[in-house]
């Protein structure tokens, strides 16, 4: 009498339905203790993302509806990618962005370490980058595209220099908003000035902004394991 394991991928598949997110050493086990060879074989035919964080060790279906305007997929502390790999998501997010991104802009967005990856990419021209107002803007490695992104940002940052300027504060809002912050450090603009709705006269969110900017509160927050604004 035959002792084989009855295997097909609808056990992967069934084990993603039940569970959401599951670790390779389950999909194993669901296939009656199978080896890595034949549990890789089974996986192929299954629609699946592995996380591009926790060294890939976290296996989800792949359902185009998840994905956020990013291409992204979050679950708790866990990320996902539709690109699968962070090297093809940080190219992907660089090319396809307005204005190019900044090593920062892709931290914040990705909540990962990308430093070694972009300069990978540029030394194999598949980005490249231009030094804009002291910090390296990652652009598209096609010169016309790249060159397009560039004048986005400049735009972008000259009309933000203009609303600074004419963003106007006193003592009483800082009060206010630092009162926020000290409460909630890891909230954002949008979230302090939700958290400041109803005060007469109203607070707007460019004075939050501007409050933040002004004392360098991003980077504290950022210290307290907060999103940066």
């Amino acid at each position: 009498m035959s002792n084989a394991v009855c295997r097909s991928p609808d056990m992967i598949v069934q084990l993603l339905q039940s569970k959401g997110i599951v670790t390779f050493e389950e999909m194993q086990n669901a296939l009656g203790a199978a080896s890595r060879v034949t549990t890789f074989r089974y996986l192929k035919q299954v629609q699946y993302m592995r996380s591009y964080n926790h060294n890939g060790r976290y296996y989800t279906s792949r359902d185009p509806t998840r994905f956020d305007r990013w291409g992204l997929y979050t679950q708790g502390d866990i990320f996902f990618s539709r690109d699968g790999k962070l090297g093809n998501t940080v190219k992907r997010l660089v090319r396809e962005s307005e204005g190019g991104m900044t090593q920062r802009e892709l931290q914040d967005l990705l909540k990962v370490r990308v430093q070694v990856l972009l300069l990978e990419a540029v030394r194999h021209d598949k980005i490249r980058r231009e030094q804009v107002e002291g910090l390296y803007l990652y652009l598209h490695n096609d010169s016309t595209i790249g060159a397009t992104q560039l004048k986005n940002r400049h735009t972008r940052a000259s009309s933000h220099r203009c609303l600074q300027a004419t963003v106007i504060i006193d003592d009483h809002i800082i009060i206010e908003v630092l009162l926020i912050l000290i409460r909630h450090p890891v909230y954002q603009p949008a979230d302090v000035t939700r958290a400041l709705r109803g005060h007469i006269p109203p607070i707007t969110k460019e004075q939050v902004i501007e409050v933040v900017s002004r004392y360098d509160l991003e980077a504290i927050g950022k210290k307290k394991g907060s999103t940066v604004f």
